[in-house]
Formats: C-alpha cells, sequence, structure tokens
C-alpha cells in the first residue's frame, strides 16, 4: 500500500467539536548542507480549500451523531488529504493502530467533485461507516466465516494446508457477505448527517450519476450507483 504524504490534517477531539486545520511540514533530508533554509509548510492546494469548509460544517454533526450511539468507540475523528496529483481518486474510512477513525480523501477525488454537496455527502458516507461501526461488524463477519468454512473441512478430514486455505476463503465471503448492506446503510446515515449540516444530499449523491457503476456484481463490495441514489433519496423523503 502506497505511503501517504498527507498535506492537511483536520483533527476533531472528543473534548471539542470544533476542528483545527494543521498544514503538515514536508520531509526534508537527513542531513540538510550547512546552508541550507527550512523548508516552508506545506500549503493546501486551491483545489482542496472547499474540503475544508466542509470538513468545518460536516465533522461536527458527525461528533455528534457517534456520541449518541453510546457506545465505546472514539468519536475523534481525523480527517486527511493526500496532495499528491497521480493517485487513484479515493475516499477511505479506516482507524489508526491505537483505534482512532480516519477519514482519508485523495486529491484527485476531491477535483471530481463538482460542488460542495458532493464533498459533503462523500464525507458523511465514510464518517457514517465509523459511526456504524462496519470494520469491527465485517472483521466479526469474516471471522465467523474462516470458522465455518475451516470447521467444515476440519470435520471432513483435511489437513492442515486445506483447512488454512478454507479458513482464508470463509473470511473472504464472510466479509463480503454485508458489504454492499454496509455501503447502502453508510449513504442513509451519511445522508441525514450532510442535510443537518445544512447540505443537500440529493444533490450530493449524485456524484454517482458520473463515478464508474459497478453493476450487481456478486460479492460486490458497492451496491449499484441507481441504489444508491434511490436509498438516499427514501431517507431524505422520510426524514
Amino acid at each position: 500500500m502506497r505511503a501517504f504524504a498527507f498535506s492537511i490534517l483536520v483533527a476533531l477531539t472528543a473534548a471539542a467539536c470544533t476542528p483545527t486545520l494543521t498544514p503538515v511540514p514536508r520531509p526534508v533530508p537527513a542531513a540538510p548542507p550547512p546552508s541550507s533554509a527550512p523548508g516552508p509548510r506545506a500549503a493546501i492546494p486551491p483545489e482542496a480549500l472547499p474540503l475544508v469548509e466542509v470538513v468545518n460544517r460536516v465533522m461536527p454533526v458527525a461528533v455528534s451523531a457517534c456520541r449518541s450511539r453510546g457506545t465505546r468507540q472514539r468519536c475523534d475523528f481525523l480527517v486527511a488529504l493526500d496532495d499528491s496529483r497521480d493517485v487513484e481518486p479515493n475516499a477511505f474510512q479506516t482507524l489508526s493502530p491505537d483505534g482512532r477513525p480516519v477519514i482519508g480523501f485523495t486529491l484527485p477525488l476531491v477535483q471530481q467533485t463538482r460542488n460542495e454537496d458532493e464533498l459533503a455527502f462523500i464525507l458523511a458516507h465514510e464518517a457514517a461507516h465509523h459511526i456504524a461501526g462496519h470494520i469491527a461488524r465485517g472483521q466479526n463477519s469474516a471471522r465467523i466465516g474462516a470458522d465455518l468454512i475451516g470447521g467444515l473441512v476440519a470435520a471432513s478430514g483435511g489437513g492442515e494446508v486445506a483447512i488454512r486455505e478454507a479458513q482464508g476463503l470463509g473470511a473472504f465471503l464472510g466479509a463480503r457477505r454485508y458489504a454492499q448492506d454496509f455501503e447502502l446503510e453508510a449513504d442513509s446515515l451519511g445522508a441525514l448527517i450532510a442535510q443537518r449540516a445544512g447540505y443537500d444530499p440529493q444533490r450530493g449523491v449524485m456524484f454517482f450519476q458520473n463515478a464508474p457503476d459497478p453493476g450487481s456484481t456478486f460479492l460486490g463490495t458497492h451496491p449499484p450507483n441507481a441504489a444508491r441514489i434511490e436509498v438516499v433519496r427514501r431517507t431524505i423523503a422520510g426524514s
């Protein structure tokens, strides 16, 4: 996996809902020449400035939604931007090694969005993955699949290698079982978060009109774009 060179870090702590924006200095040589002057702090790319505004409005709502769940999961989101221009358009949610929720954007994805409603919907969608506990739920499903398929092969007399391969297959199938449901759940919750932040999620989800459509593929990780647009429309209609 490519290491990220983040140019923006936006931290939301549990103690305060006000985002703080910190440009991160670029790496400098380990032993610069004596005449070298300290390099300038990394500037926020102009194309990313709309994302800063969206983060300031959306993430306090996301933190509030996270806390309202009453679970023990952390709500001190970190939002980061990879300012490389030669990477694939992408946004994702993950956890740092110490369990902090992280939302990442690549600059090409920010550049592909046509308005702040689309940016807000994507950001809220990624926050919703964490709020809904999708990483933990997916890991649990993978464990169940590994135990089930591995156990069946063991019971039928399979050897160590066969059992290990069966566990890998079971984990894969288990992780994929609910992947599309998780995406639609994040779309629904993300639509509400974006709306409460003052954005139009029905306009925001139109990002998928121009995005590649995964279609209805077996064991696909993402649902068809039309299904995502429809779930947002129904969510807002019922809110």
